[in-house]
């Protein structure tokens, strides 16, 4: 737990962390800031190479750096084999974040049979569903909606107006953020004599240990089976998870992204902002796949995976592109006809 304080020497920040100080260990830090911009009270990091110009002339008190790069620091150094994580740690003692003391506010309407730990906090506006679960030190934000038979583990947060259908299932330290809806009916539509009607949607959501849920995500409740994201998965903002969707472990999805019905994410895969994951296909463990792709067949190795012309072009040049595309099939006839042509030729001599 951290202290109460905003003010921390070098080595009260770095104390249990897999990192040594080079300089004065009793330099008093009291926030966190970029490299370019720094102030001497301040600690900052260097983990891009592309920031390295800026290191020799930096103001801060401190950087968190490799042992490789210590050497052209002029000021403390906090030499650690992952800077990026090392300066994840420390930056949590300046948090500033308000806290939300337990209790239920007033103006919360709770169902019946509902089993809330005494250390949960329920913000204004919220409304509990009968026969609701809260963990301990769970945290319920302001205009949050939780439906009936809804489980939550302990000193999982949501933030203001997260909706929760029905038997939705969340484990422990999940954070989810503003906007989020979790459990909404599937995409599940059979046509008949040209109508469509809608296919009842019989699975849960099931959020496992360590879950993050970015603003505005939508994770479908499934049609038969269950929704599942495992254990410390990462969503971003604006991420749609269709329904029977599975998600792997440690697995971290971008901004924008798509994925479609009964597909299955495997772990510690990283997808990148605004691709699509077709439904009923695979992803195996430890896949990258590159922003804008559009997965539309399983992938069955581990590696980096694009789709799409790679990066920006004027649309002048965007338009040739695209016309010379449409006419790949009829230059590859005419290049076979030219190979027979040629090899005919050649027999000739």
């Amino acid at each position: 737990m951290k202290a109460e304080k905003i003010q921390y020497t070098l080595a009260e920040l770095v104390a249990g962390l897999d990192a040594t100080i080079k300089g004065d260990p009793n330099y008093i830090i009291s926030g966190v800031c970029t490299i370019q911009q720094a102030k001497p009270e301040c600690i900052t990091f260097l983990m891009n190479p592309t920031y390295k110009k800026y290191l020799e002339g930096t103001l801060a008190g401190a950087v968190i750096l490799t042992e490789s790069d210590a050497a052209d620091c002029s000021v403390n150094a906090v030499i650690s084999r992952d800077p990026y994580y090392t300066y994840a740690k420390i930056a949590a003692y300046f948090e500033q974040k308000p806290k939300q003391a337990a209790g239920i506010h007033p103006s919360v309407v709770i169902g019946e049979n509902c089993q809330i730990d005494p250390t949960a906090s329920i913000g204004p506006h919220c409304t509990i569903g009968d026969n609701v679960k809260l963990g301990a030190h769970t945290v319920i934000g302001p205009s949050c909606a939780i439906a009936s038979g809804v489980e939550i583990g302990a000193e999982t947060q949501l933030d203001a107006r997260v909706t929760l259908y029905y038997n939705v299932k969340i484990g422990k330290k999940v954070i989810i953020a503003s906007g989020a809806v979790l459990g909404s009916d599937g995409f599940g539509l059979a046509k008949h004599k040209g109508v469509w009607q809608k296919i009842p949607q019989l699975g849960r959501v099931i959020i496992e240990d360590d879950v993050e849920i970015g603003a505005n995500c939508t994770v479908d409740r499934g049609a038969i089976d269950d929704t599942i994201i495992k254990k410390g998965a990462k969503l971003d903002n604006l991420v749609q998870i269709g329904h029977n969707v599975h998600i792997g472990e440690y697995t971290a999805i971008a901004g924008c992204v798509g994925i479609a019905g009964s597909a299955v994410i495997g772990k510690n895969c990283l997808i990148g902002g605004q691709a699509g994951v077709a439904g009923h296909i695979s992803i195996a463990d430890d896949v990258m796949i590159t922003g804008a792709s559009a997965i539309t067949k399983s992938i069955r190795a581990p590696g980096i995976y694009s789709s799409g012309v790679g990066g920006v072009v004027t649309n002048q040049e965007w338009r040739k592109n695209s016309a010379r595309l449409h006419r790949l099939e009829k230059m590859a006839q005419q290049i076979k006809a030219l190979e027979a042509t040629l090899e005919e030729l050649t027999e000739r001599k």
